[in-house]
């Protein structure tokens, strides 16, 4: 199984940066295996979030060359377990007279929603973990999927859980 890496890049939001950005991982021979942009709060960067096979090359080497493009203001690598991953999948499953209640009821233990309704299928919305939408396609492919659809991994770093600590005071007060 190859060994992937998530990148979130911080960039300016200009025309042609992702294309730059994309092609150095391409003449470096990486394999992108997802790839998510969209700009931030602030109008002036975009958020490149890029998922890559690293099995065979070393990451800093795609990282040291991502810093000499001019309009890469910051990258951060983002190991799974320090990371909120998330992805989006619409996916068409059939959905027959005799088995709709059991995609139905599929749909509602992973916390998705059906967001079109045919005679024989339903289009699904499904956000989550990415190994949560590849379960759920697994246990739709009885089914039948006709067609899938995903938006590719996004990811921030986890927020810090530890507290502040408290200065004690001592004396009396007042």
């Amino acid at each position: 199984m190859a060994k992937h890496h998530t990148l979130s890049v911080l960039v300016e939001n200009k025309a042609g940066v992702l294309t730059r950005v994309a092609g150095l991982f391409a003449r470096r021979g990486f394999n992108i295996y997802s790839l998510a942009v969209a700009p931030t709060d602030d109008e002036r960067f975009s958020r490149i979030t890029v998922v890559v096979d690293v099995e065979s090359k070393p990451l800093e080497q795609i990282t040291k060359q991502l810093f000499k493009l001019i309009n890469v203001v910051k990258i951060d690598e983002l190991a799974p377990q320090q990371s909120v991953e998330r992805e989006l999948a619409l996916v068409t499953v059939r959905a027959e007279s005799g088995t709709r209640s059991q995609v139905i009821e599929l749909v509602q233990v992973f916390e998705g929603r059906i967001v079109d309704v045919g005679h024989d299928e339903v289009t699904v919305m499904l956000a989550g973990h990415p190994d949560t939408i590849d379960d759920f396609e697994d246990l739709m492919r009885p089914f039948g999927i006709d067609d899938v659809q995903r938006t590719g991994r996004v990811a921030l770093p986890k927020l810090e859980r530890q507290a502040p600590r408290l200065r004690s005071v001592s004396g009396k007060v007042g």
